[in-house]
């Protein structure tokens, strides 16, 4: 049996919407797991109905939730997170609680200065009101069109919206916006750590919630450390990249990749 694999969904997506991931790799040999955030319903439909659930948790709470899961697998698994997940699973990885990780579009972490005015717009539905730090925020179809589904056709956007869009916390993305003024910022991530197991960052060049730029200037802050840190950028791809039509080339290349590190 090869390394359990542990998925982490980003804000605003259910974790269901790793299921083709888990039998693929369950296919390779892989046992895999996919827990939602703290307060995720089981169900996409279940997760509407109670959004207040969701409100309140920040990066930290997240993470550590996570890492329970991780501490009852006996070994350290690898982490694949898309988006905050992603930021998830390098918090994980740096920790020395993860073997591997892969970050799929990860939200910035602190020392990212770069702010490309998609990312600015894609945020607004949850920075305009500063009360929604509180809260749990739903995209609409629109915002989600433009947030995630901006390199697809309309008709598939919206089907993933429907599929697989939920409220999410609005408190992690006023920690990440934040973070560079903020001492001991929850995205705060040790990357000069050269004893942590391989990293594969996964940019998307069409993205509008963590554009291309955003994850090379995370590639960059780690340039530091002696550890695996790798990047291959999609360019045709958005933020829908690991749960729209095209997910199987973003898997397969994941599995490749682990299998050249050993994993």
């Amino acid at each position: 049996m090869n390394s359990p694999v542990v998925f982490i969904h980003g804000l605003w997506i259910h974790a269901l919407s790793w299921q083709p991931w888990q039998d693929l790799f369950g296919e390779q040999g892989h046992e895999t797991f996919a827990p939602g955030w703290p307060g995720d319903a089981d169900s996409v439909e279940a997760t509407r109905a109670d959004p207040d659930a969701t409100a309140g948790f920040g990066v930290d709470e997240i993470t550590d939730t996570y890492a329970k899961t991780l501490a009852t697998l006996g070994t350290p698994p690898i982490v694949v997170g898309h988006s905050f997940g992603g930021l998830i699973a390098q918090k994980l990885l740096s920790r020395g609680q993860a073997a591997a990780a892969v970050a799929i579009s990860p939200a910035p972490i602190k020392g990212i200065r770069v702010l490309p005015p998609s990312l600015l717009r894609s945020s607004l539905p949850v920075l305009s009101r500063p009360g929604n730090k509180r809260k749990a925020v739903a995209l609409t179809e629109k915002q989600f069109a433009y947030s995630f589904g901006n390199a697809l056709p309309r008709s598939e956007s919206d089907e993933l919206y429907r599929r697989w869009a939920i409220p999410g916390p609005g408190r992690p993305l006023f920690e990440a916006s934040s973070a560079n003024f903020t001492r001991n910022a929850p995205t705060a991530i040790d990357t000069g750590r050269g004893d942590r197991g391989p990293l594969l960052l996964l940019a998307a060049g069409k993205d509008h919630t963590v554009p291309a730029v955003v994850v090379r200037a995370a590639h960059r802050l780690y340039a530091g450390s002696g550890s695996v840190t790798e990047i291959v950028t999609y360019a045709d791809r958005g933020h829908t990249a690991p749960f729209d039509h095209g997910w199987r080339e973003l898997a397969d290349d994941t599995l490749a990749w682990l299998a050249r590190q050993g994993l």
